[in-house]
């Protein structure tokens, strides 16, 4: 199989500094990270692609042996490498092992996945805040105000992390860089610097309110405005309404997350919704017609003589809309036989008369049952 270029999986020009490598690969990997795409196979295979790309990319020796000999460099007794089947996938590292380097070892989606960057990213952390709905709330779309808690920027230093008048100056541990690279004898990583934390600068004056953060804990609104057809688990982003970047940068983001509570009368089946009606026995056997409920109201339903019991109606177009806009789903209309707990003499009498018309005594009902009975019972 022909082996996809790494540049390409990249997007970036086969002359690219290491540089733009790694702010290409840094972009990708945060898009196709498993935390952002649960059960997600294609994104997860795009993730140990793009990671093995930067691998080779970022390293000199790496990327000049695979400009003149490609993947076959590094297979089993290739040149410049030990090759073999580690990490998931060929003659590279763990993918996750080189993720997490390049993030300094921490989770750059913060809240959002139950991590946190230690204050080792310039750019806010996405978060998290869960929203329940009634299924009608679900089904027509409503508009809802979040208050939550989040980094915003210091009002002090103006979001600078420096008091009034104080310097900057290159930071002696990235020398302006801001990374830093480790070795471990086999491979040469670039992390974050943990003393600027990617800066390049440091503060003479840290600002005392934030501590040279450039932001603080404190309280935030937003209005969401979730469509129609939402569902349980499904993730709504509001861009930039995260914590806000250190020192100035980019905020996160804010990702609502849905939980649909259960309805009394429906249950969910996609954009399908299903309910039970209980029909009296009389209308089941002589046809007849019944309230059926709807999300919005009501309908009449026929029923056909001789309906059975478990029978199911389908109203088009009666259930949940499509959350990406393409129609309806059915309503499911499952029949269930009344019996009737108390009758008076009449109806006893009634119903009396009409077993005794049918003349048959034995247990039940179609003959089609009768004949897989008796064949099960020999």
């Amino acid at each position: 199989m022909k082996e996809e270029d790494y540049y390409t999986l990249l997007g970036v020009a086969k002359g690219a500094s290491a540089d733009e490598i790694k702010k290409a690969y840094r972009k990708k990997a945060m898009e196709f990270h498993p935390d952002r795409n649960p059960g997600n196979k294609t994104a997860e295979e795009n993730f140990k692609k793009i990671s093995r790309a930067y691998e080779v990319l970022s390293d000199e020796q790496k990327r000049k042996l695979y400009d003149t000999h490609g993947e076959s460099a590094f297979e089993q007794g290739g040149p410049g490498g030990p090759g073999g089947q580690r990490g998931g996938f060929r003659g590279g590292a763990d993918p996750m092992d080189i993720f997490n380097q390049m993030f300094g070892g921490g989770n750059p989606f913060g809240d959002m996945f139950g991590g946190g960057n230690q204050g080792q990213e310039t750019g806010g952390e996405d978060l998290r805040f869960d929203i329940k709905l009634t299924l009608e709330e679900a089904a027509t779309g409503v508009s809802k105000k979040i208050n939550y808690r989040k980094h915003v920027s210091c009002d002090k230093c103006s979001g600078s992390g420096a008091e009034a008048g104080s310097k900057k100056s290159r930071c002696s541990t990235c020398g302006g860089q801001g990374h830093v690279v480790r070795s471990n004898g086999l491979f040469a990583m670039r992390q974050v610097c943990p003393s600027c934390g990617g800066e390049g600068e440091k503060i003479d004056k840290p600002c005392r309110a934030c501590a040279g953060e450039g932001r603080v804990v404190g309280d935030a609104s937003v209005d969401i405005k979730i469509p129609p057809g939402v569902d349980t688990g499904t993730r709504l982003r509001s861009s930039a309404n995260g914590s806000a970047g250190r020192r100035g940068n980019d905020a996160g983001d804010l990702y609502i997350v849905i939980t649909v509570l259960d309805h009394e009368l429906f249950e969910r089946d996609g954009d399908d919704l299903a309910c039970a009606v209980p029909v009296k026995f009389s209308i089941a056997a002589l046809g007849g017609s019944i309230d059926v409920p709807k999300l919005k109201g009501k309908t009449i339903l026929k029923i056909p003589a001789g309906t059975q019991g478990g029978t199911t109606f389908r109203l088009k177009g009666e259930g949940m809309p499509n959350l990406r806009g393409s129609g309806a789903g059915d309503l499911l209309v499952r029949v269930d036989i009344d019996v009737p707990k108390k009758m008076t003499d009449a109806q006893r009498a009634a119903l009396k008369a009409y077993s005794d018309a049918c003349g048959d005594v034995e247990t039940p009902v179609s003959d089609s049952w009768k004949l897989k009975f008796k064949k099960f019972f020999g």
